[in-house]
């Protein structure tokens, strides 16, 4: 087991956002979270690298038990650096280029040298056929390219897990397939992945498991056959039957 939330709770003053959330995430697992708008699936990756902390529950994490609503700076830190986070809208920083949106993680947050960082970024890039890009600035990307260059900052780092929220929502559609090949690729190669998405194919086609989430809590967790095909839950049939079409 390489990741296991235990009872994670979250509530935004009268909103329980999170309702008790247990999850268990192995090595080498795709798990893709599906479900309406607004079920707390954001919140659930954002409480597992503290960009929000939860008012209860436990992390067990590479054997390392954390409270999840009293974590210490050290955790964090620690949690962060066996993490990566892409987000919906690519978080790159405009004022540097492709290379260095991905070489400064390394060079501030591993200590690496100016130049071993720019070839790991340099080969990073080459692994999403955007080396020729390594001079441009998000500016002069499309939005495609922006968060394949958000994937391979991501990814440079050698992350244990690496957290997509929503990654392809803030594209036009002829550009979501590039973005998701590159997720097909890392989880090809092994990467541990949890994602958030209304992408049912790549649900349905590369998820170890698909987790349907619902008004803050897990409804259904389940091989992909056995989701899209045979759901338990009533709520799961009426999300899917909304969405056939999509997958």
């Amino acid at each position: 087991m390489l990741l296991e939330l235990k009872n994670l709770k979250k509530q935004f003053k009268d909103n329980h956002v999170l309702k008790g959330i247990n999850l268990s995430v192995n090595q080498g697992e795709v798990i893709v979270i599906i479900g309406p708008s607004g079920s707390g699936k954001t919140t659930l990756l954002r409480n597992i690298n503290f960009l929000e902390t939860a008012d209860s529950g436990q992390m067990q994490f590479k054997n390392q038990e954390i409270d999840l609503s009293k974590p210490t700076k050290n955790q964090i830190l620690w949690v962060r650096r066996h993490t990566a986070m892409v987000f919906q809208n690519y978080n790159l920083f405009k004022n540097k280029t492709a290379l260095e949106n991905i070489s400064e993680g390394l060079i501030f947050g591993q200590n690496k040298s100016k130049a071993e960082a720019e070839d790991l970024a340099e080969q990073a890039l080459k692994k999403v056929g955007l080396l020729d890009k390594k001079d441009f600035y998000p500016s002069q990307l499309s939005g495609g390219q922006q968060q394949r260059i958000g994937i391979a900052r991501a990814t440079v780092l050698n992350p244990d897990i690496v957290l997509f929220d929503e990654p392809t929502s803030a594209l036009d559609p002829e550009l979501v397939g590039t973005v998701l090949y590159d997720m097909k690729s890392l989880a090809d190669q092994g990467q541990t992945m949890i994602v958030v998405t209304h992408q049912m194919s790549f649900a349905r086609n590369v998820a170890s498991r698909v987790v349907f989430f619902a008004d803050g809590e897990i409804i259904e967790d389940g091989h992909p056959d056995e989701i899209f095909d045979h759901p338990q839950h009533e709520r799961t049939q009426k999300f899917l039957s909304a969405i056939a079409e999509d997958y």
